[in-house]
């Protein structure tokens, strides 16, 4: 045993020799002008922190309560994301609902406007757009409706989600998902507005060409018939005044 340590305190002698000799012969780059020791210092920093270090636990936060309490978090956050993400494909496609109506208004409008004064082939071509911009409006009614029964169903969900964090306690969840709902249906209720208005206008500018169409059907009528036909004459003249010849 002491002729294993001898051998071991000769062998340290060594090492510290060939140390010595190697730190006389090399030249160390200077810090200020390459910045080499600095990385080394910054890289072994990064090394100490990637470095997992045991975290301890309080036994009082792994009880069932605020196990609840975290889970019903995570759900209220994917109640809202889903909720975005429902209410924004509604409303852009409320939003070319809307443009789509006012859009047949104005040509309902143009057509009322030029109804007799352009040729028959210029009329046809107007209400072949008129065709088109219908089924376009259909088209899109179609779409927000679809997405007006999703955007019901994640309010339903962001609702629930809401009210399981309040029964667990996470008040701040539930709070955040009221008032997301909240959110999200005053900007959808905003949008349904301006597509009535836009309805609205629709409606009246149909009513309007129904009503030139009857006015101007009735004055081709009347054009059609001559004043100057007496063929009902005899009919109104009493026997007696009519003259044989």
């Amino acid at each position: 045993m002491a002729a294993y340590g001898a051998r071991l305190y000769k062998w340290f002698r060594l090492f510290r020799q060939n140390s010595a000799s190697l730190y006389g012969t090399c030249k160390i780059p200077s810090v200020s002008r390459y910045g080499i020791w600095h990385k080394f210092a910054v890289g072994c920093g990064v090394t100490l922190c990637a470095i997992p270090i045991t975290q301890k636990y309080d036994p009082a936060s792994l009880n069932h309560e605020t196990l609840i309490k975290r889970a019903t978090g995570l759900v209220t956050d994917s109640a809202n994301i889903y909720l975005s993400q429902t209410t924004l494909a509604l409303l852009e496609t409320l939003r070319e609902y809307t443009k789509a109506v006012y859009t047949l208004a104005s040509l309902h409008q143009s057509y009322t406007s030029l109804m007799g004064k352009v040729n028959a082939n210029e009329e046809d071509a107007l209400w072949q757009v008129i065709i088109g911009a219908r089924a376009e409006v259909q088209n899109l009614q179609e779409a927000y409706l679809k997405f007006e029964s999703t955007w019901k169903n994640a309010v339903k969900l962001s609702e629930m989600a809401a009210e399981a964090a309040y029964q667990a306690g996470a008040d701040q969840a539930s709070s955040n998902a009221r008032t997301h709902i909240q959110m999200a249906q005053t900007q959808v209720e905003e949008m349904h507005q301006l597509a009535l208005q836009a309805e609205s206008k629709l409606t009246a500018s149909q009513v309007e060409e129904i009503k030139n169409t009857r006015e101007e059907g009735t004055a081709t009528e009347e054009s059609q018939s001559s004043p100057w036909d007496t063929s009902g004459a005899d009919e109104d003249i009493p026997e007696q005044y009519q003259r044989e010849d």
